[in-house]
C-alpha cells in the first residue's frame, strides 16, 4: 500500500470498478447516474458497514464532515440523505447481489487450504438459516408469524475459512428446506444440515449430482434395516445401518439405500439421528462433520454483531436486500484482506481498527501488524459448550 492514501481508498483497491460496473450495466443498461452514481451508493454504504452507522442522516452527517477526503476515498457524487435513500429504494439489489458473489469467487480460493474438523479432499458445506426480525408496521410486506415481520437470510458456508458460497434472502414464512431448490451442487462434496433440511424429494438431488449430505433428523422414520455394521463397543456411535426408507411417501421420494448412524449426545445422554448418503466415511466422521455444522451458526452471530443488518436504513425490500448483500460484500472484503496481507488478527479486530481509521492516512498493511494476533486455532470443547448451552443445541 503507498504511504498518504487513505484507509477507506486502499480497502477499495481490492473492489473491481470494471467489474462492478457490469454488474450495473446487466440491470440498469447504458443509464448513467452521474450525481450520485451506484459506485458512490456502494461506497457510502460500505463505510455505513464498516463505522456502524445506524440511519441515513447518520451516515450522509458523518461523509460530509470529511469534506475533501471524499475524493481521495474515491467518492465523487454529492452525498444527501434524500439522495441515498431514493438510490437504496429505486436502486436494483441484484446489482449488489452480483458483486457480492464476485467477492465470494475470489474469497474462497484463498481459503481452499484451511483445516477441516475431518481429514478431508473435498469441500464441506454447512447449510441453515438465519431470522432477521423486522417491524411488521414499517415492513408490511415482510409478514412473519404471531403478528410480526422478517426476512430469512439461507446460506451455504465453506468451513474451509468460512466463506458463504451461496445465499438467499427470502420472506419469514419461506421454509428452510426450499433452499435445497436453488443450492447449486459440486460432485463430491459434502453438505451438513440440520432437521429442517429433511426432506427426501429435495435430498434425492444430492445423490443424482454425485454429493453427500448428512442431516439430522428425528427417530420416527420408517425404515428397514438392509445391513448394519458392527460399533465400536463403549464408543459413542450406538447403531451404524444400511436401511431403505418405507414410509409412504418417503420411500418414492427417496428409493436408493440411505446410511442411519444413531450416536450418543455425550453431554445430554440423549439419542441423535444422522442420516446420510455417504457409505465410505467411518461413521464417527460422520459425527465430526455434522458436529462442524455450528460454525454457520458462529457466522450469522457474527454478521448480526458486526454488521448492520439488524436495523435498516429504507423500509422497502429492495433497500432491506440491498443493506444485506452490501454488508455480506463488506464481510467477504474484509476476509479477502486479512488474506491477502496475512494478517493473524481476528476479523472482529480488523474491523475494529477499520472502524476508526477509514480516513487515517496510515499504510493499512502497518494498521493489521499492529494487531496481529497468534494463529488461530478452532474453538476448544469448552467454548463449543458454552456456544451449545447459548443456543440450546
Amino acid at each position: 500500500m503507498h504511504t498518504g492514501k487513505l484507509v477507506f481508498a486502499q480497502l477499495t483497491e481490492h473492489l473491481s470498478a470494471r467489474v462492478f460496473a457490469q454488474c450495473v450495466s446487466r440491470y440498469v443498461g447504458n443509464y448513467s447516474a452521474r450525481s450520485f452514481s451506484h459506485w458512490d451508493q456502494l461506497l457510502c454504504m460500505m463505510f455505513a458497514q464498516l463505522t456502524s452507522r445506524a440511519s441515513l442522516r447518520d451516515i450522509t452527517v458523518c461523509l460530509q464532515s470529511y469534506g475533501p477526503k471524499l475524493y481521495h476515498a474515491g467518492i465523487r457524487g454529492s452525498i444527501a440523505r434524500t439522495t441515498l435513500a431514493d438510490a437504496n429504494e429505486q436502486r436494483d439489489c441484484n446489482i449488489f447481489r452480483d458483486f457480492a458473489c464476485h467477492l465470494i469467487a475470489i474469497a474462497r480460493p484463498l481459503y481452499a487450504h484451511e483445516a477441516l474438523a475431518v481429514q478431508l479432499d473435498q469441500t464441506v458445506y454447512a447449510i441453515d438459516s438465519s431470522m432477521i426480525d423486522l417491524c411488521l408496521s414499517l415492513f408490511a410486506w415482510a409478514p412473519a408469524a404471531k403478528s410480526r415481520a422478517g426476512v430469512k437470510v439461507h446460506a451455504s458456508l465453506d468451513l474451509r475459512g468460512n466463506i458463504p458460497a451461496f445465499i438467499r434472502i427470502t420472506g419469514a414464512r419461506e421454509s428452510d428446506a426450499s433452499f435445497l431448490d436453488d443450492l447449486p451442487l459440486e460432485a463430491g462434496s459434502f453438505y451438513v444440515m440440520d432437521r429442517g433440511y429433511v426432506h427426501f424429494k429435495r435430498l434425492v438431488r444430492f445423490t443424482h449430482a454425485a454429493a453427500f449430505f448428512v442431516v439430522r433428523s428425528k427417530g420416527n422414520l420408517h425404515y428397514r434395516v438392509v445391513h448394519r455394521e458392527l460399533p465400536v463397543p463403549g464408543g459413542q456411535i450406538q447403531r451404524d445401518e444400511h436401511v431403505a426408507l418405507e414410509g409412504k411417501y418417503t420411500q418414492v421420494d427417496y428409493p436408493m439405500h440411505l446410511r442411519r448412524i444413531e450416536l450418543i449426545d455425550e453431554k445430554r445422554g440423549k439419542p441423535v439421528f444422522l442420516w446420510t448418503n455417504n457409505f465410505t466415511l467411518d461413521a464417527m466422521q460422520d459425527s465430526l462433520l455434522y458436529r462442524s455444522r455450528w460454525q454457520i451458526e458462529l457466522f450469522f452471530k457474527w454478521i448480526k454483531q458486526n454488521l448492520r443488518i439488524k436495523a435498516f436504513v429504507g423500509n422497502s425490500a429492495n433497500a432491506v436486500k440491498c443493506q444485506i448483500w452490501i454488508a455480506i460484500s463488506t464481510y467477504v472484503l474484509v476476509a479477502i484482506i486479512k488474506k491477502k496481507l496475512k494478517s493473524r488478527a481476528s476479523l472482529h479486530s480488523i474491523m475494529q481498527v477499520l472502524s476508526v481509521n477509514l480516513f487515517e492516512k496510515t499504510p493499512l498493511i502497518e494498521l493489521l501488524q499492529a494487531i496481529d494476533e497468534p494463529d488461530e486455532q478452532g474453538p476448544s470443547d469448552a467454548q463449543m459448550s458454552l456456544f451449545e448451552k447459548a443456543t440450546g443445541q
